[in-house]
């Protein structure tokens, strides 16, 4: 998996590219490290349009994100097929905006 971070203004967008597994913890948190060293971050957006697997490990991976982040809204774009229905089952919904 590959995660690439592009920051405009106040916004940060993570696109994810393959499976969303713990194989692909190191490539999401090196550019989670990059966004969390940014000044001026206020929403973060992470695009799911080329994932169409994840796994507990990045169930677990969004939730310390968030928990890093602390207040700062994070949408979860183009959520579909597996992986809508994992962040489902999850309740995902309830912490973070998806679509």
């Amino acid at each position: 998996m590959n995660a690439i971070l592009s920051l405009t203004d106040h916004h940060a967008v993570i696109k994810l590219i393959g499976d969303f597994t713990f194989e692909g913890h190191r490539p999401f948190k090196e550019a989670t490290q990059q966004l969390l060293a940014s000044d001026g971050v206020e929403t973060l957006s992470i695009d799911f349009e080329a994932v169409e697997y994840m796994d507990s490990a990045a169930l677990g991976m969004l939730l310390l994100l968030r928990e890093r982040l602390g207040d700062k809204p994070i949408h979860l774009a183009q959520t579909r097929g597996t992986v809508r229905a994992v962040l489902d089952v999850a309740n995902f919904g309830r912490l973070f905006t998806l679509d």
